[in-house]
């Protein structure tokens, strides 16, 4: 019995812990927000589920992002990707008449190809994640300046039908009138909660734990490390092109500037949600409510108004200081056992 009961001690003063503070984060915010905002509408139900609306395909990114990370790797080309895949559907739609299904193809093409060569560079050629990718964010960010340097913007009437379907919910809110105003989402949003729950119950992930707990004990217990790590950048870059494309579902345009700082968003979100650094812990549900953090941040100044967006980004900076410290306050702890 004290064993057991030690070892739920354990686990609650870990990952768990880390999740229940983001957790616990989100739910304070957001509470906040209804009660100082409720006569600006923030306490109706389409403002909660314009959080998944917003961010839908950061969600993706951030997914694969989780995985690479739980390796002990980090990929910060995911901005730039999203941006060339924006510009390539935008351009092939708008200049080539190709079809909102090809561009989609593109983008998860686009995608998985900057995981085959980021996977290969980092899990064969043993080359450190954060040199492999600052060169795909450049290669990224200049090939999409390369297919144009102005803002294309999306007319083709099937990605527009797509970008604008809306799924009504069964609940709602009441406008003054008195009119019954249906909440509602779009399909990026079910194409990202998909990717969440597959994500959380995937067998593929206690390969990818081991290997960022110890890599000496992963080969140890027979683990194919190199196959594993780069099938983890596989998935990245497959999600990255698939949020990508949801992200442009969003915008309805390809510009060179586009996602600036995605990549940071993405890291953000992974490590509020509780992934550590150093690799072997994380979890996409954890990822989940990094994102959803993040959403409300940039909810609660948007509606406050008078606020700088850039307020998003200082929060953001101090909330991933701030969970960094926590995390090696528990590494330290770790050792210390």
């Amino acid at each position: 019995m004290k064993a057991k009961v030690s070892g739920t001690k354990k686990k609650i003063n870990g990952t768990t812990f880390l999740l229940m503070i983001t957790i616990l984060l989100f739910v304070v915010m957001y509470a906040a927000g209804m009660i100082v905002f409720n006569d600006k509408g923030f306490a109706k139900p389409q403002m909660f589920l314009n959080l998944f609306i917003s961010n839908a395909g950061l969600l993706v990114i951030a997914m694969g992002e989780t995985i690479v990370m739980i390796t002990a790797g980090i990929d910060i080309s995911v901005g730039s990707v999203t941006a060339l895949v924006c510009m390539v559907a935008a351009n092939q739609m708008e200049n080539h008449g190709a079809s909102a299904y090809t561009a989609l193809l593109m983008a998860l093409v686009i995608g998985l190809l900057f995981g085959l060569v980021q996977g290969f560079l980092v899990s064969y050629l043993e080359i450190q994640p954060f040199i492999v990718t600052l060169a795909g964010m450049f290669f990224g960010r200049g090939m999409t300046s390369i297919i144009s340097t102005d803002m294309i913007s999306i007319k083709n009437a099937t990605f527009m039908a797509w970008a604008k379907y809306k799924i009504y919910m069964p609940f709602g809110s009441y406008s003054k009138r008195g009119k019954f105003l249906p909440a509602y989402i779009y399909p990026t949003v079910i194409i990202a909660i998909i990717v969440l729950i597959v994500m959380k119950y995937t067998k593929f992930g206690r390969s990818v734990y081991a290997i960022g707990g110890n890599e000496q004990s992963a080969l140890m217990m027979g683990l194919n490390v190199k196959r594993t790590k780069m099938a983890a950048y596989l998935l990245d870059g497959f999600l990255a092109g698939l949020g990508g494309f949801l992200f442009c579902m969003n915008s309805c345009a390809g510009f060179v500037e586009q996602a600036k700082g995605l990549e940071m968003d993405a890291i953000s979100a992974a490590v509020i949600g509780g992934t550590l650094l150093s690799g072997g812990v994380g979890t996409p549900f954890g990822t989940l409510f990094g994102v959803l953090i993040k959403g409300t941040i940039s909810s609660l100044i948007t509606t406050q108004g008078t606020l700088s967006s850039w307020w998003v980004r200082i929060v953001l900076s101090a909330l991933l200081c701030f969970f960094i410290v926590l995390q090696s306050v528990f590494a330290s702890l770790k050792k210390k056992n």
